[in-house]
């Protein structure tokens, strides 16, 4: 598998620190509201980087971080009159709804900025020992020009970034290139006992010690969206290898940014929107196949158009696996013959496409189209006369790699009550030549959102997408 890898700006082939095992950190929301739709895309495209790894063989450690100390939180809470413990309680539950809805897996861990107060006081006064950091008037400094490598995933230069902060100079620090890895308590702001006094942790260094905390010095992969490579990244490598000497992160992975309309997401514009939000107008897994319809690197773009086309081709999938279910329960058990076995090539065909797919940078885009290369054969050279061994076999492809996916999540089930009684009527009336009644029955099952098709198999009903 190659891998983009941001710091490099090149692929590279993945190879694990530990054989057999990958780590990643993957950035997680802050808990101040319900996540937007430009979160929507990092979480669901890494948590199919875990479950293709999985697929793989290799045993994954997958930590997601909760922030639930910043500026917005104390904001929104103040503005709600609760505490900022009880905010974040609230939106962590909320990610897990819509998380589960979009078919994103909990993380091995998800970690909380509050709950490791202690060790990222214990990195801070690391930092102060090895000369790298500074108190001033109670808030703790990261001395970016003691950190030789500073800039180098984003490529940024120390000294224009220095000139370009002059006009928002702080007397407190040594430079103005430098950021806040302690803050000093303000009234009304949650606070923790800390040799500098009372304060609370910056954003950068919640993450550099949550996630050595749980996968060690040195991490396989660190991931999350582009706009989080200045600073947050850059500062996140500062700490942790000033912290402990080590290389921090083999291999940075970005998305590309979402648009909205084709013009970037703002409160401003008016096209913010959380997921909360797109749900209760599109189906979750249609959020997820639209994402998913791009390499994770492209830009992508959002809007009604694009999701609707999303929902088309899950259409397709489900169409497709539907139908290989009815006839492989009309199939026989039989001898392969030349053409299960040419069907079967195909199928084989069409998981080496989405794997060589998957395993150049985690191409989605074209594991979407392998997938419907299996279907396309499905189609076209599947028949009542196919084997059932054969037809089981592309049932298994299907299943296996769309799980990776986290696509085609419906499970078949039965036909609701009233359904089954319609369409046990239908078949009598078809059997008596009633065709009107037969055409008014298909009515009634379509009415109650089934379609209805009559194949040399049998009747066929199946609920609409």
């Amino acid at each position: 598998m190659r891998i983009y890898n941001s710091q490099s700006r090149k692929k590279e082939e993945f190879v694990p620190i530990r054989p057999g095992e990958v780590s990643i950190y993957s950035c997680g929301p802050t808990v101040y509201d319900y996540f937007h739709i430009g979160n929507a895309r990092p979480f669901i495209v890494f948590d199919v980087l875990r479950r293709y790894l999985e697929y793989k063989g290799y045993k994954v450690t997958f930590v997601q971080n909760f922030t639930d100390i910043d500026d917005k939180m104390i904001r929104r809470a103040n503005e709600e009159g609760v505490t900022v413990k009880e905010l974040g309680d609230r939106f962590i539950e909320e990610y897990y709804k819509d998380a589960k809805a979009l078919g994103i897996r909990p993380a091995t861990v998800h970690p909380r900025a509050t709950e490791h107060i202690p060790q990222i006081i214990a990195m801070v006064q690391k930092l102060i020992d090895k000369g790298i950091a500074y108190e001033s008037n109670g808030t703790v400094y990261y001395h970016t020009a003691a950190f030789p490598e500073y800039g180098k995933l984003s490529g940024q230069n120390l000294e224009d970034l220095e000139d370009g902060a002059r006009v928002d100079v702080d007397d407190e620090k040594k430079s103005p290139a430098d950021f806040a890895l302690w803050k000093a308590a303000k009234p009304g702001e949650p606070s923790w006992e800390s040799p500098w006094g009372l304060g609370r942790p910056g954003w950068h260094i919640e993450c550099s010690v949550m996630s050595t905390e749980y996968l060690g010095d040195t991490l396989d992969i660190h991931s999350g969206g582009h706009d989080l490579i200045f600073p947050h990244h850059e500062n996140e490598i500062a700490q942790s290898e000033g912290a402990t000497g080590h290389p921090f992160v083999h291999y940075w992975m970005h998305n590309g940014f979402l648009n909205i309309d084709n013009e970037k997401m703002s409160k401003s514009r008016g096209n913010f929107f959380t997921v909360r939000d797109i749900l209760s107008q599109f189906e979750a897994e249609d959020v997820r196949m639209f994402t998913l319809s791009a390499q994770y690197r492209s830009p992508l773009n959002f809007s009604r158009d694009s999701v609707e086309q999303a929902h088309a081709s899950l259409v397709r999938l489900y169409t497709a696996r539907d139908n290989l279910l009815f006839i492989k329960d009309n199939a026989k058990e039989k001898e392969l013959s030349e053409a299960d076995r040419a069907f079967m090539q195909k199928v084989d065909e069409g998981k080496r496409r989405f794997e060589e797919g998957m395993d150049d940078d985690l191409n989605t885009a074209e594991a979407v189209a392998a997938l419907f290369d299996i279907v396309y054969a499905a189609n076209t050279m599947v028949s009542g006369e196919t084997a059932a061994r054969a037809v089981t076999y592309a049932l298994d492809a299907l299943k296996q790699l769309s799980d990776i996916l986290g696509l085609l999540a419906r499970q078949p089930g039965g036909l609701p009550e009233d359904v089954q009684r319609l369409a046990a009527d239908r078949v009598q009336a078809r059997k008596d030549k009633n065709w009107k009644l037969s055409d008014e029955l298909r009515a009634s099952i379509t009415s109650l959102g089934y379609t209805v098709e009559d194949t040399p198999g049998g009747q066929k009903i199946t609920r609409a997408i």
